[in-house]
């Protein structure tokens, strides 16, 4: 839960300033974020998660 928080912060700031610099318009925003949450309801949701979790433990190890 934790990493899922975390993940979601870090990729809401980037958004932010993506949008601020007007390097991503309002639409693609939307897009990306509503692809986002219809990737969670799919069977998608469970090994992108494991992924998620694999990364950030390896990165922890370092």
């Amino acid at each position: 839960m934790v990493v899922t928080v975390s993940l979601v912060f870090i990729f809401g700031l980037v958004l932010f300033f993506l949008l601020r610099s007007n390097s991503l318009s309002a639409g693609s925003a939307f897009t990306a974020a509503m692809f986002g949450f219809f990737l969670a309801s799919t069977g998608a949701a469970g090994p992108i998660n494991n992924m998620a979790a694999a990364v950030v433990s390896s990165i922890h190890g370092l």
